[in-house]
């Protein structure tokens, strides 16, 4: 099938090299040329596990970046939005960017003689598809939606750091269809896809994605509130979580107590889904928790870095700074709040990530020193805070410190192998 993709940010480039993989051909459209250059010349924008090996397996026969959208949309079947839905202060999303790219698609369809499927991949709040997409679509082509052309919204569940494997192996495919022909059309596409697939309407697959996610965040905040309680008790979290996670109704993922979640998924969807309940005069006692025991996390955090240590003129390396390992993505990390609280107490601090360097750059600027290794992050330090679960931190050799007081907020590194002086503490362990 001829796919057209608008955005190539984190879900965009995902959903076209996904589909190119699979054997569709796919015109990835964006804006901003640059983006489009790189992704031409095989270079991925960003930082995900697996992405350039089919990048350079699909690009140029599969796969293909354009600036221009009216062609790329008369010369496809199927066209996904997957632009951004940022969130607005009091919580809500902005959909100015659905809103724009649904017109455009509007405009194209007018003069399109030939059946087309406009599929909303953005996570956009219950409602969105049918009270802001149909209509900005219909306006603008003169066309009637359900017959002149057809609208899906099949959200997108990618965890970045293993997102390829997430969309070529997905758990379930949510497919809400206005109108069978356009649904089976859409589960047409994913013919190659050995997963469920699940049909539902438009308001009932933009729910799911909400829920799914605030569930998830729910866990998280969940086990480290417990995990707050255990450190106080004076046991290991994770080892109650492995007990309480072979049960099988819970499980074990999503129950691995840390300084917080983080990225550009949960901590909006929740804040979204929490908004729009306000506005139905809905109270949402646990999520309003959900998100509470989320921000506070770093503070208990910094709490338990200043009852030990005197943190004014004393040098800090903080390892990790990504919301979590295999990305470069720092929004909403909580390594920002931590080595904000750090400065606020006057330690001097000294950074190092694998990937997220360059974007820590543009939020510190010289506020922080940015080491080029974890050797160089450590050396003459006096505290080392690991605060992302990167697989290099596992074995560090932490003996250039000047004094070896080592703070684990991700539970990664073995006890047993580190030196007797080696000073070492845990989040919530």
């Amino acid at each position: 099938m001829r796919i057209s993709v608008v955005g190539s940010g984190y879900v965009g480039l995902i959903t076209s090299a996904g589909f190119a993989e699979k054997g569709h051909e796919v015109v990835c459209v964006d804006i901003d040329e640059a983006k489009v250059n790189m992704i031409n010349s095989k270079k991925p924008p960003i930082f995900e596990n697996g992405l350039q090996e089919i990048m350079d397996h699909v690009i140029p026969k599969y796969l293909k970046a354009s600036l221009d959208l009216k062609d790329s949309i008369m010369n496809t079947d199927v066209t996904f939005i997957c632009v951004g839905t940022p969130s607005d202060d009091d919580g809500s999303i902005n959909l100015k960017y659905v809103k724009q790219v649904s017109a455009e698609i509007g405009e194209v369809l007018k003069n399109k003689e030939e059946y087309h499927v406009v599929v909303v991949k953005s996570t956009i709040i219950p409602g969105s598809t049918e009270d802001h997409v149909i209509p900005t679509l219909e306006e603008k082509s003169g066309k009637k939606a359900g017959k002149d052309f057809g609208v899906v919204m099949n959200p997108e569940f990618l965890r970045e750091g293993v997102a390829i494997d997430d969309f070529m192996h997905p758990d379930r495919i949510v497919i809400g269809s206005l109108d069978s022909r356009c649904g089976d059309l859409i589960e047409n596409l994913y013919f190659k896809f050995k997963s469920p697939v699940l049909r539902v309407s438009l308001k009932t697959a933009e729910m799911i994605k909400y829920t799914s996610n605030s569930l998830l965040a729910a866990k998280i905040s969940f086990i480290n509130e417990v995990g707050n309680i255990c450190k106080k008790i004076g046991v290991d979290v994770y080892d109650v979580a492995k007990g309480v996670g072979l049960d099988h109704r819970i499980g074990q993922y999503f129950i691995n107590a840390g300084p917080g979640f983080g990225g550009s998924c949960f901590p909006k969807d929740v804040k979204a889904l929490v908004h729009k309940a306000q506005d139905l005069k809905v109270d949402t006692l646990l999520l309003d928790s959900v998100l509470e025991v989320n921000r506070r996390q770093p503070d208990v955090l910094l709490g338990l870095l200043k009852k030990s240590h005197d943190l004014k003129g004393m040098k800090v390396a903080v390892l990790g700074l990504a919301f979590k390992k295999d990305t470069d993505d720092m929004r909403e990390s909580p390594a920002i709040p931590v080595i904000e609280g750090l400065l606020f107490e006057g330690a001097e601090v000294s950074a190092y990530d694998p990937q997220a360097m360059e974007h820590a750059k543009t939020i510190f600027g010289d506020k922080i020193s940015f080491a080029g290794s974890v050797e160089e992050a450590l050396r003459d330090s006096e505290l080392a805070v690991i605060m992302t679960e990167w697989d290099e931190f596992k074995t560090i050799d932490f003996s250039n410190m000047k004094a070896r007081n080592v703070f684990d907020s991700r539970h990664i590194l073995n006890t047993d192998l580190l030196k007797d002086d080696v000073a070492y503490d845990g989040l919530c362990w």
